[in-house]
């Protein structure tokens, strides 16, 4: 049965420690025994990209968690390559895990791979983005075959996005989108309620532009300027990540423009630009916290305290304005 499941950062402090821990990329995996009878879990990880700053710190949160538990980590990096994604769950397969965490780097491809991870007897739990077709599917209605999907609320934060950028540029006017790379869920997801929750506040805004900024900076600051070349009279940017929206506020500032801009993730570059006045507001987002949360929900469901079967598990993430920074300690 499929549950919705919202969870405080904070009853992950309470995780019980037990044995010893373990990382490692090496092969003979697989559950053992440590000194005091307790069983020993090997899990490994398909990080998307421990290059990118948000999967690498979901990475940090899952080894502090393994280290409070005793469990082996095993951790593969697909360096934000679909096809390595793919190569790298089989690698794992073939070590027989007692169970894997999957950060997805395309939604579509991860369905198949959460097929082969199923057929195979392995316990998987998607982190921080979702297994399938957005436009098709739900992010609620997690993947059949998956443990959980545990992630931000891509919806309610996109919502929250949008309750921001009506507040800044109250009414409506002409909105521009820096989107993340092709292939994400997120692309999809973060814009999903930010219309809605504007509307809802009385700001309707016409979408004049989209374009990918892949993520990061520099593109996001070319996407920016062609944006505003082509759209002058743009009066906000919702940039998809924090990255983008300070990279976007470069070419804002360089154009003379006086367009707001409205980002989402909480990054440390992302609160300073709030706090700088550079960009209005973000949402929190905790990725150190989301990967202790990610492996508690597979180290419980392993051990039996809390089986699972398609759950959806989340945590809060704060809406971000100059009024409440204190509300955000960035984790990236």
């Amino acid at each position: 049965m499929k549950k919705a499941i919202l969870v405080a950062a904070a009853l992950l402090a309470g995780a019980t420690a037990c044995g010893s821990s373990s990382t490692g990329t090496g092969t003979g995996t697989g559950t053992g025994s440590s000194g005091d009878g307790k069983k020993e879990y090997t899990v490994g990880v398909s990080n998307l990209g421990l290059s990118f700053p948000f999967p690498a710190a979901i990475g940090k949160g899952i080894k502090e968690e393994a280290a409070k538990l005793g469990v082996r980590i095993v951790e593969l990096d697909a360096q934000g390559k679909a096809d390595k994604q793919s190569n790298d769950i089989q690698d794992l397969i073939a070590q027989q895990p007692d169970g894997v965490l999957m950060l997805p780097v395309d939604s579509g491809v991860a369905q198949g791979l959460a097929d082969r991870l199923k057929a195979s007897g392995v316990p998987t739990v998607a982190v921080a983005s979702q297994v399938g077709d957005p436009k098709t599917r739900q992010l609620k209605d997690v993947y059949p075959g998956l443990v959980a999907l545990v992630t931000q609320d891509e919806y309610a934060a996109g919502g929250k996005a949008g309750e921001i950028a009506a507040s800044v540029v109250p009414g409506g006017g002409k909105l521009a989108i820096v989107e993340g790379a092709a292939g994400f869920a997120e692309v999809v997801n973060r814009f999903q309620e930010f219309p809605k929750a504007a509307a809802a506040k009385g700001a309707t805004y016409e979408v004049v532009a989209r374009q990918p900024g892949d993520w990061v900076q520099d593109k996001a600051q070319s996407a920016c300027q062609n944006m505003l070349s082509s759209s002058p009279g743009t009066q906000l940017f919702y940039a998809q990540s924090d990255d983008m929206a300070v990279g976007c506020a470069k070419a804002v500032t360089a154009a003379g423009s006086k367009a707001k801009i409205v980002g989402i993730g909480g990054s440390k570059l992302g609160i300073d630009a709030v706090k700088s006045g550079a960009i209005s507001g973000t949402v929190c987002y905790k990725p150190e916290d989301l990967g202790k949360l990610a492996l508690d929900t597979l180290y419980r469901h392993l051990t039996g305290e809390q089986k699972q079967d398609a759950a959806f598990v989340t945590y809060d993430t704060p809406a971000i304005t100059k009024d409440n920074l204190a509300d955000c300690t960035p984790q990236w």
